[in-house]
Protein backbone atom coordinates (compact mmCIF):
# COMPACT_ATOMS: atom_id res chain seq x y z
CA UNK A 1 0.00 0.00 0.00
CA UNK A 2 1.62 3.36 -0.89
CA UNK A 3 1.50 5.90 1.36
CA UNK A 4 2.52 9.16 1.99
CA UNK A 5 5.82 9.67 3.94
CA UNK A 6 5.52 9.27 7.82
CA UNK A 7 9.34 11.22 8.13
CA UNK A 8 11.14 13.68 6.80
CA UNK A 9 14.36 15.23 7.87
CA UNK A 10 17.75 15.90 7.32
CA UNK A 11 20.99 14.25 8.50
CA UNK A 12 23.04 17.05 10.48
CA UNK A 13 26.80 17.26 10.78
CA UNK A 14 26.37 16.24 14.49
CA UNK A 15 24.48 12.81 13.78
CA UNK A 16 27.40 11.50 12.39
CA UNK A 17 30.14 9.24 13.96
CA UNK A 18 34.17 8.81 13.22
CA UNK A 19 33.82 7.31 10.08
CA UNK A 20 32.05 10.34 8.50
CA UNK A 21 28.02 8.75 8.17
CA UNK A 22 24.69 8.86 10.20
CA UNK A 23 25.11 6.74 13.89
CA UNK A 24 22.93 4.12 14.12
CA UNK A 25 21.65 6.07 16.63
CA UNK A 26 19.84 8.16 14.69
CA UNK A 27 18.86 5.79 12.34
CA UNK A 28 16.43 4.10 15.44
CA UNK A 29 15.44 8.19 16.55
CA UNK A 30 14.06 8.82 12.96
CA UNK A 31 12.61 5.88 12.71
CA UNK A 32 10.94 6.69 16.01
CA UNK A 33 9.59 9.70 14.89
CA UNK A 34 7.89 8.02 12.08
CA UNK A 35 6.18 5.37 14.36
CA UNK A 36 3.98 8.08 15.61
CA UNK A 37 2.92 9.69 12.60
CA UNK A 38 1.97 6.06 11.92
CA UNK A 39 0.40 5.56 14.29
CA UNK A 40 -1.85 8.67 14.15
CA UNK A 41 -2.80 7.12 10.61
CA UNK A 42 -4.84 4.21 12.93
CA UNK A 43 -5.83 6.35 15.78
CA UNK A 44 -3.14 5.87 18.03
CA UNK A 45 -3.33 10.01 18.73
CA UNK A 46 -1.63 11.62 21.33
CA UNK A 47 -4.79 12.39 22.84
CA UNK A 48 -5.60 8.98 22.44
CA UNK A 49 -2.90 7.99 24.41
CA UNK A 50 -3.00 10.86 26.77
CA UNK A 51 -7.68 10.41 27.29
CA UNK A 52 -7.19 6.42 27.35
CA UNK A 53 -4.54 6.28 29.67
CA UNK A 54 -2.72 3.53 26.82
CA UNK A 55 0.67 3.57 25.53
CA UNK A 56 3.01 1.68 22.90
CA UNK A 57 6.10 -0.71 23.60
CA UNK A 58 8.27 -1.85 21.35
CA UNK A 59 8.79 -5.64 21.84
CA UNK A 60 11.35 -6.45 18.54
CA UNK A 61 12.98 -4.77 16.49
CA UNK A 62 15.49 -5.67 13.17
CA UNK A 63 17.09 -3.13 11.10
CA UNK A 64 18.95 -3.89 8.40
CA UNK A 65 21.39 -1.31 6.69
CA UNK A 66 21.84 -1.41 3.20
CA UNK A 67 23.35 2.91 2.26
CA UNK A 68 25.16 5.21 3.78
CA UNK A 69 23.66 8.35 5.10
CA UNK A 70 26.22 11.40 5.35
CA UNK A 71 25.61 14.75 6.39
CA UNK A 72 23.31 16.87 4.66
CA UNK A 73 21.50 14.37 2.84
CA UNK A 74 17.45 14.13 3.06
CA UNK A 75 15.81 11.27 4.32
CA UNK A 76 12.57 10.21 3.79
CA UNK A 77 10.62 7.34 6.02
CA UNK A 78 7.56 5.44 4.28
CA UNK A 79 5.87 2.94 7.26
CA UNK A 80 3.63 -0.16 5.68
CA UNK A 81 1.28 -1.64 8.37
CA UNK A 82 2.00 -5.70 8.30
CA UNK A 83 0.18 -7.45 10.65
CA UNK A 84 -2.63 -6.12 13.49
CA UNK A 85 -3.38 -8.91 16.21
CA UNK A 86 -5.41 -8.22 19.24
CA UNK A 87 -3.30 -6.48 21.60
CA UNK A 88 0.13 -6.26 19.26
CA UNK A 89 1.20 -4.46 15.61
CA UNK A 90 3.46 -5.07 13.27
CA UNK A 91 4.96 -2.52 10.88
CA UNK A 92 7.71 -2.05 8.34
CA UNK A 93 9.77 1.34 7.78
CA UNK A 94 12.06 2.12 4.87
CA UNK A 95 14.39 4.84 5.00
CA UNK A 96 15.44 6.23 1.43
CA UNK A 97 17.77 9.17 0.30
CA UNK A 98 15.36 11.74 -0.47
CA UNK A 99 17.57 12.65 -3.71
CA UNK A 100 18.70 9.02 -5.25
CA UNK A 101 15.76 7.39 -3.95
CA UNK A 102 18.13 4.72 -2.22
CA UNK A 103 17.16 2.86 0.42
CA UNK A 104 19.12 3.43 3.39
CA UNK A 105 17.49 1.21 6.02
CA UNK A 106 14.76 -1.06 6.51
CA UNK A 107 13.31 -1.68 10.23
CA UNK A 108 10.41 -4.27 11.08
CA UNK A 109 9.05 -3.55 14.66
CA UNK A 110 6.68 -5.49 16.19
CA UNK A 111 4.75 -2.79 19.04
CA UNK A 112 1.99 -3.79 21.66
CA UNK A 113 -0.46 -1.90 22.73
CA UNK A 114 -0.54 -1.34 26.70
CA UNK A 115 -2.25 -0.07 29.81
CA UNK A 116 -0.12 2.60 31.07
CA UNK A 117 -1.95 1.96 34.84
CA UNK A 118 -1.71 -1.83 35.00
CA UNK A 119 1.37 -1.94 33.37
CA UNK A 120 0.34 -4.65 30.84
CA UNK A 121 -0.66 -5.55 27.06
CA UNK A 122 -4.34 -4.10 26.48
CA UNK A 123 -6.74 -4.69 22.96
CA UNK A 124 -6.77 -2.13 20.95
CA UNK A 125 -10.14 -0.96 20.91
CA UNK A 126 -12.14 -1.89 17.44
CA UNK A 127 -12.03 1.82 15.87
CA UNK A 128 -8.21 1.52 15.98
CA UNK A 129 -8.08 -1.80 14.73
CA UNK A 130 -10.31 -1.51 11.82
CA UNK A 131 -8.58 1.80 10.81
CA UNK A 132 -5.33 -0.54 10.97
CA UNK A 133 -6.74 -3.23 9.20
CA UNK A 134 -8.25 -0.87 5.92
CA UNK A 135 -4.64 0.47 5.97
CA UNK A 136 -2.53 -3.28 5.61
CA UNK A 137 0.23 -4.32 3.20
CA UNK A 138 -1.78 -6.41 0.83
CA UNK A 139 0.15 -9.58 0.23
CA UNK A 140 1.79 -9.96 -2.92
CA UNK A 141 1.68 -13.17 -4.93
CA UNK A 142 5.13 -15.17 -4.93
Amino acid sequence: METEATYRGTVYPWQCDHVGHMNIMWYVGKFDEANWNLFARIGLTPTYLRQSNRGMAAVQQNITYRREMLAGDIVEIKSTLLEIRDKSIRYRHEMRNGETGEVAAVCEITGVHVDREARKSAAFPDTIRKLAQAQLAIAEPA
